[in-house]
C-alpha cells in the first residue's frame, strides 16, 4: 500500500477562474484541454451525447506542507465539529486530489467546454469520464446539517453576491 503511483494529466483547465474560492462557482465556464500529443480526435467521439462529466484533477497550487492530516473545523469555523482529513472535501487533501462534476456544453474537437467546474485555469485534469446515473448513489443519502451550511453560496453564480 505504500508504493506510489505515478499519474500523467490528460488534459489541463483553460480559463474559468484564475484563483480558488470557497464559494459562488455556479456559472462558471472553462475549457477542459485534452491533451493533443497523446490522444486523438476520436478519444471523445460520442462524449456530446452526455450532460454531465466526472472530472478528477490535481490541487496543483498547494503545496505538500499545506495538506492537514488530522480533525480540524471546515474553513476553520469554530460553529462545525473538527472532522478528519477524509470528511473533507477541499483542497488540502493527502494527495491534493479533486472531482467535480461539471455540465458539458460542447465538444470542440478536443476542448471539452464545461459550466460549474471548480477547478481554475491551469488545473491539471487527471481523468474524464462521462457521468453515468448509475453509477450514482444507491439508496437514500444521509449528511450532517454542516455540509449544508458550509455549501449555500458555493453554486451561486458569482453576480449573485
Amino acid at each position: 500500500m505504500t508504493e506510489p503511483i505515478t499519474v500523467e494529466p490528460v488534459a489541463t483547465v483553460v480559463g474559468g477562474r484564475i484563483e480558488p474560492t470557497d464559494d459562488y462557482w455556479g456559472g462558471t465556464q472553462s475549457i477542459i484541454r485534452i491533451d493533443p500529443d497523446r490522444f486523438p480526435a476520436d478519444s471523445v467521439q460520442g462524449l456530446e451525447e452526455f450532460s454531465h462529466l466526472v472530472v478528477v484533477y490535481r490541487f496543483h497550487l498547494i503545496d505538500p506542507s499545506e495538506v492537514h492530516l488530522g480533525a480540524r473545523s471546515p474553513r476553520n469555523n469554530p460553529d462545525w465539529p473538527a472532522t478528519g482529513t477524509f470528511v473533507h472535501r477541499n483542497m488540502k487533501r493527502p494527495n491534493r486530489l479533486g472531482m467535480s462534476f461539471p455540465r458539458l456544453l460542447k465538444v470542440d474537437g478536443l476542448d471539452l467546454h464545461v459550466s460549474d467546474l471548480d477547478a481554475i485555469d491551469g488545473t491539471p485534469v487527471i481523468d474524464i469520464a462521462p457521468w453515468f446515473d448509475e453509477f450514482g448513489p444507491r439508496g437514500q443519502t444521509r449528511q450532517p446539517a454542516w455540509p449544508g451550511q458550509m455549501l449555500e453560496n458555493y453554486w451561486k453564480p458569482t453576480s449573485g453576491r
